[in-house]
């Protein structure tokens, strides 16, 4: 496995860096969002090149991964190319200057390619080391069957908010229906089940069960990092009526909604 997990961070260093010069020219960090989901199809197949006979249980693994990190990719550089550098990247531009250049390198591309390769761990480990007869082990089911759950509800969640976003009526408006009703952020709620599924359905493989900060990882960020709490902090300052939705409507796992108001 050494060789794989060397492998896997000179393949993501790689890309990253090709995608921070690109950035430079286009003036645009927020392509290395972009490539979030992308990156892990990319592991998934270094991976794969370097195991010599990958059982059904590997190929389920990276397929499942592929699912998921190809959507996410095309969701967000869809996003990407039609609203151009996301705010957050601009006031960071803005604030750092003529470091910016630098700066970007090592604080958005270098630390998403630790973090991906870090989040990475269980497909890496459950792909390489996956045992013959893993396929029928409890454990893949459930977790194929929550990463499934996680990818259509965060598939749904992202087609409703494009939707939409794409009306000019809604311009301002509070997006309070389809799966926004019952969650204030039914799409990172999908992800965090997305990777506690995969985690879950590579568990069969020796030593997967110990990287179990992929998912908690991955819950962090979303629920107390750079998922929820930056939305909030925007859609609170944007968005007129979002404190009485914040009232009525749960913020992470869904629920019906409440009939409370301010």
């Amino acid at each position: 496995m050494t060789g794989i997990f060397a492998a896997t961070a000179i393949s993501i260093w790689i890309a990253m860096t090709v995608l921070w010069l690109v950035s430079l020219a286009r003036r645009d960090a927020s392509i290395a969002d972009a490539f979030w989901g992308p990156g892990f199809a990319l592991v998934v197949a270094v991976t794969l090149a370097m195991t010599a006979l990958p059982t059904s249980h590997a190929l389920l693994l990276a397929a499942m991964t592929a699912l998921w990190s190809l959507r996410l990719g095309f969701h967000l550089l869809r996003r990407n190319l039609r609203h151009g550098e996301d705010r957050r990247y601009r006031a960071m531009r803005e604030s750092g200057g003529a470091r910016w250049p630098l700066r970007s390198y090592v604080t958005v591309f270098l630390l998403q390619g630790a973090l991906m390769w870090l989040i990475s761990l269980p497909l890496q480990l459950g792909i390489g080391l996956s045992p013959a007869g893993a396929l029928s082990h409890p454990l893949t089911a459930l977790g194929a069957a929550l990463f499934l759950a996680g990818f259509i509800f965060e598939a749904v969640a992202d087609a409703q908010l494009w939707r939409f976003r794409q009306d000019p009526a809604n311009a301002g408006r509070v997006m309070d229906k389809g799966l926004w009703r019952f969650s204030r952020h039914p799409n990172y709620f999908g992800e965090t089940c997305v990777w506690w599924g995969l985690w879950l359905a590579a568990c069969p493989s020796p030593w997967v069960a110990l990287t179990v900060c992929s998912p908690v990882l991955v819950t962090v960020l979303l629920t107390r990092v750079s998922g929820v709490p930056l939305a909030e902090r925007h859609m609170r300052g944007h968005r007129p009526g979002y404190r009485t939705y914040i009232k009525r409507t749960s913020s992470f796992i869904p629920w019906p909604p409440s009939n409370r108001t301010i």
